[in-house]
């Protein structure tokens, strides 16, 4: 078979890594489309995973006018590498993915999550031959949408596919026993984070100095703004593929992103989200914070006392590590998952018995 997916973000590339893998391992020919942003392309070059580039997104979120053009221009390289290809399946999200397969005639498999906005469902959905999703999504989007037990994180954050590399301590040069969290600031460049705000300027220093005082602070900031050398802390500097070691084994993460905030969680690690103006429910995140792996705070008070009360505390990695074996083990490994449709041509009548049980239809019409 021959199976296109689309990696956009950093995200995308963790979500379909082991799957790429797989299926190459099964004799497939798979190719990845994807665009030069932030880190996206020094995941794929690290993970060796085949793929081309059809554009680029910066950091900085672009007018109308300059998000108009760089669509089209995008939409005429993925329409030429898609038909060159000649794909059995389309693996994606929103425009590109239908659009690859609208022009090829070939199955559409959109993976999706409890994001806000409609532009990327309304777009995409009518082109779908199965949409999957978390099954704390509360979206119905039609007959063709199936929920799974879990995350998409669970992709490459499940216990049957990670393993985490405790040598990262040496690599950040801590001590074995040395307490640090990672705080991550958004660049909010995204289309469903058009006008929203996270941590101000003001915050992220008091947030980074006040923390300083009760361990080390690695600093994430995705638009490169910060100078942490005017402050107690030090710029997360390894390579991006070893974030989720770095964050299995930090004592605390604190963000202002949705992503990172459910990695941590799912890695058993104390997980703070700030909402800023962000009035979105999850339901990932509702999840989260049913079982106890994840907090959110709408102000800004409130996430930093909790992040100094969590640095000081002594058994909070070992609580929320409880939480994670008892939760976290229990849900789908979404690599199986992607693997399974995969090879099934995006078909779910097509699905084995025992993949076909780990999904709900989510449509009330089922």
């Amino acid at each position: 078979m021959r199976i296109l997916v689309f990696a956009n973000t950093p995200a995308h590339v963790h979500l379909y890594r082991h799957a790429v893998d797989r299926l190459e391992d099964a004799g497939h020919d798979v190719l990845v489309l994807t665009r030069e942003y932030a880190c996206t392309t020094d995941l794929l070059e690290f993970y060796g995973l085949p793929f081309e580039r059809y554009g680029s997104h910066g950091t900085t979120a672009p007018s109308t006018g300059q998000f108009a053009r760089e669509l089209t221009e995008q939409f005429g390289r993925i329409a030429t590498a898609a038909v060159r290809f000649r794909p059995d399946v389309v693996f994606g999200r929103g425009p590109y993915a239908a659009l690859a397969g609208t022009l090829t005639h070939t199955p559409v498999v959109l993976v999706l999550d409890d994001e806000p906005g409609d532009f990327n469902h309304v777009v995409s959905s009518p082109f779908a031959d199965c949409i999957l999703s978390p099954a704390v999504t509360r979206r119905d989007l039609g007959d063709a949408h199936y929920a799974f037990e879990g995350f998409k994180e669970c992709a490459y954050l499940h216990p049957d596919v990670f393993e985490p590399d405790e040598a990262v301590r040496d690599y950040l040069a801590v001590d074995p026993d040395e307490p640090y969290a990672i705080v991550r600031f958004n660049a909010l460049d995204a289309l469903h984070d058009a006008g929203l705000e996270g941590f101000t300027r003001s915050q992220r220093r008091d947030l980074i100095r006040r923390l300083s005082d009760r361990g080390t602070v690695f600093v994430s900031d995705e638009g490169d703004e910060l100078d942490c050398r005017e402050l107690p802390a030090r710029p997360y500097d390894l390579h991006p593929a070893l974030i989720h070691d770095a964050m299995a084994e930090a004592s605390l993460v604190v963000a202002d992103t949705g992503t990172m905030v459910t990695e941590a969680a799912l890695l058993g690690t104390p997980a703070l989200r700030y909402r800023g103006s962000d009035d979105h429910a999850y339901g990932e995140f509702r999840e989260l914070e049913r079982v106890g792996l994840a907090e959110q705070y709408d102000e800004y008070d409130g996430v930093c006392d909790r992040a100094l009360e969590l640095l000081g505390d002594d058994g909070a990695a070992a609580r929320w590590e409880r939480r994670r074996q008892a939760y976290v083990g229990e849900l789908v490994n979404v690599t199986e998952l992607l693997v399974d449709v995969a090879e099934a041509g995006g078909t779910i009548d097509r699905l084995s018995s025992s993949t076909r049980r780990s999904l709900q239809p989510q449509s009330r019409s089922q």
